[in-house]
């Protein structure tokens, strides 16, 4: 079975909406997908959690099917939303200088995708 991380680094919410369906997507394909927010895409954190946002409905499913891997700690930290990140039980990754590793992934055989 593939393994995919789906890695979001533009703050645009019309380019995050594609990483939510395609994460969805591909979880309903029967491939293995996750989610990790790095860059600007933190900046997104308190609208996606805002019930009137509407990319809230999709972010939901996703984080209610478990899709997300975690956020950057030090993109968070910069963009202010870290507390946002904390509040909602998303795991903060930061094993390469503050900010999650790629490598690591790789070596545990996903494919890297960035949005």
């Amino acid at each position: 079975m593939s393994k995919v991380i789906l890695v979001a680094f533009r703050g645009e919410a019309m380019c995050f909406v594609h990483v939510l369906l395609n994460v969805l997507d591909m979880t309903e394909k029967g491939i293995e997908a996750r989610l990790i927010l790095e860059g600007e895409a933190t900046k997104l954190l308190p609208q996606l959690e805002d019930k009137t946002f509407f990319l809230h409905h999709l972010w939901e499913k996703v984080r209610q099917q478990d899709l997300v891997e975690g956020v950057c700690r030090a993109c968070a930290t910069k963009m202010g939303t870290v507390e946002v990140a904390e509040k909602s039980g998303l795991k903060l990754l930061a094993d390469m200088q503050g900010h999650p590793s790629l490598g690591r992934y790789f070596k545990e055989g996903w494919q890297v995708l960035v949005f």
